[in-house]
């Protein structure tokens, strides 16, 4: 992969004038350098034979504990439901309390109130509420009723917002009217951090991703994130390998840093740890932090407690040891 994907000329606060018109923005966009798909799979695959034992590899399952966006987005969710992944969320493991808290609670904006209130009893106001919107997941409804969305979404408590983009105007080239859309988003989250769902598998190509990414970044995106989990591929080493070099190239063009969160189908400890090696060995310590990357998940937390008590004891404990999400 080249390690530089931004143009060439791309200097600091040079980006401003590629937003200016529809046509900046096209030729921008399509003149990113294409993806090297074979080189992009081989570097993703190389990155996963990487192994970590022993003392980092206690950090690590802890740090992965941390980066949780501990999540539950069905339509038989309950408050009930809500309130026991809360107090997941809070004490992953209640016979060991030096166990980390995760990093969200992921849900939808009718439960942001139920899971705000949740967590603030369980005395866990530092784990984030994290809410879907923007007509989730298929994206496709009026900017008012996505604003709409938005803004009820954080009037309920939701710190976070994970919006996902109109697929069908990107890849119908209507790029100036996604990058609107994300603006605008931005604008109703207020101080509420916004998370760009892209859907990768609908997207199709690698070159898309890297379009994508760059647009909801120009467009003021606080994280860009892989997928919904709802569509059959989601997360994939090398679709979030590209995502890890595109927020590396844009700070080096702009300056700011963005967040990536890979989500859907991580589900094991040992993917987990894939993943943090990935980003370690392309962004280094800069994004090993729940406020620059994240898991997208629900079964993964059980995984992790599952390694960490075998670290800790010697044994496999299995998942009769864990609670059940």
């Amino acid at each position: 992969m080249p390690t530089d994907a931004a143009p060439r000329d791309a200097g600091r606060g040079s980006l401003s004038d590629v937003v200016t018109s529809d046509a900046a923005l096209r030729r921008f966009l399509q003149g990113l350098p294409g993806v090297d798909a074979v080189g992009l799979e081989a570097r993703a695959a190389a990155l996963g034979t990487r192994s970590v034992k022993t003392t980092a590899k206690a950090y690590a399952l802890d740090l992965a504990i941390s980066m949780i966006d501990l999540t539950t987005l069905e339509g038989a969710d309950t408050p009930g439901k809500v309130r026991s992944l809360c107090a997941k969320g809070a004490n992953p493991d209640p016979g060991d309390r030096s166990t980390p808290r995760v990093a969200a609670i992921c849900v939808y904006p009718d439960m942001a109130a139920v899971a705000k209130q949740a967590l603030a009893e369980q005395g866990a106001g530092e784990v984030h509420v994290a809410s879907v919107a923007t007509a989730f997941p298929s994206g496709r409804a009026s900017m008012s009723v996505k604003l709409a969305d938005t803004r009820e979404a954080v009037a309920a408590g939701a710190d976070e917002i994970d919006m996902v983009i109109d697929r069908g105007a990107f890849l119908a080239g209507r790029y100036l009217q996604v990058f609107e859309e994300i603006q605008q988003v931005k604008a109703a989250c207020g101080a509420a951090h916004l998370k760009v769902i892209f859907e990768n598998g609908e997207l199709a190509t690698y070159d898309n991703i890297r379009r994508a990414s760059w647009l909801a970044m120009l467009a003021g995106a606080d994280f860009i994130k892989t997928s919904t989990g709802k569509v059959a591929v989601n997360a994939t080493p090398p679709n979030t390998l590209l995502m890890l070099e595109a927020v590396r190239d844009f700070r080096a063009a702009t300056g700011r840093q963005v967040g990536v969160k890979p989500a859907g189908g991580i589900r094991t400890a040992k993917d987990a740890v894939k993943y943090l090696v990935m980003v370690n060995e392309t962004l280094g310590d800069d994004w090993l932090s729940p406020d620059w990357f994240r898991f997208g998940a629900s079964s993964l937390l059980n995984d992790l407690l599952m390694q960490r008590q075998k670290l800790s004891t010697g044994r496999y404990s299995g998942p009769d040891y864990v609670t059940v999400d």
